[in-house]
């Protein structure tokens, strides 16, 4: 029997190992380029602008200002009358009060002023007695005329400063503004009259006669206090409406 001997190492060859990590990227990085390839494209159309026909406005030219203001002020919204705290509405003492004392320094700046006037007058021309005794009546309807428009012009622009002040319902404002001035006189005459009944200062007072019938000058004084009430009331709300106007216009700037 023959016997072979080998030298005792094993002969047995290993298999070198697989390579799955680089095949298998490459493979599916290369399904993933034919999917995508293989994968139908999606055009999206890009429309033309159509011209506008003639005598039709594009959008934004030519449009309304109310369409062109900025967006910004699409959300800001102001507090209007409809909507405002019936607390803030209604007369407002202090406005009017305040709208007073403007009615009042005005007063007695025109009055300064005419007052210069008239001495200016005075000194140019000379008037003797005989013509004011002439002229009488045609002399106390223009002063009439003179205070009841002095005092309209005070009282127009006390209501305009309260209204201003106050911002709503400017026709109370400038009633109270009125209303005020009115209290004031009544208050002023009937302390007059009380200190005239103790101390008798009209009779002391060396007053001018005026060659008026008493009738006359009575009825006269009359109508000239009714149309001083009346016009000195009108212009008094009327510029109340007016300094009440200047925060509409801001309100409407916002709409």
């Amino acid at each position: 029997m023959v016997q072979h001997y080998g030298d005792g190492t094993n002969t047995q060859q290993l298999s070198p190992p697989r390579q799955f990590s680089d095949d298998r990227i490459i493979a599916q990085r290369e399904a993933a380029d034919r999917a995508a390839s293989e994968r139908p494209v999606e055009r999206t159309s890009v429309q033309e602008p159509v011209a506008a026909a003639p005598g039709v406005a594009e959008p934004g030219v030519g449009a309304p200002e109310e369409e062109r203001r900025a967006t910004h002020r699409a959300n800001v919204k102001t507090s209007t009358a409809a909507e405002v705290d019936p607390a803030y509405r209604g007369f407002k003492s202090g406005s009017a009060f305040f709208g007073w004392l403007i009615a009042v320094g005005l007063t007695v700046l025109i009055t300064g002023i005419v007052v210069a006037i008239a001495a200016a007058v005075d000194y140019a021309v000379t008037f003797d007695r005989s013509t004011f005794d002439d002229h009488a009546g045609t002399i106390a309807i223009a002063t009439a005329a003179v205070v009841i428009v002095m005092l309209a012009i005070a009282c127009y622009n006390g209501g305009y400063v309260a209204g201003r002040l106050a911002r709503f319902d400017g026709a109370r404002q400038g009633f109270g503004v009125w209303a005020i001035g009115l209290v004031i006189v009544l208050i002023v005459i009937g302390l007059g009259a009380l200190a005239d009944s103790q101390y008798d200062l009209v009779n002391r007072l060396d007053l001018p006669s005026v060659p008026i019938a008493h009738n006359l000058l009575v009825s006269g004084g009359v109508i000239a206090a009714g149309a001083l009430l009346v016009v000195t009331l009108l212009a008094a709300v009327v510029g109340g409406k007016a300094g009440q106007r200047y925060h509409h216009r801001i309100d409407n700037s916002w709409d």
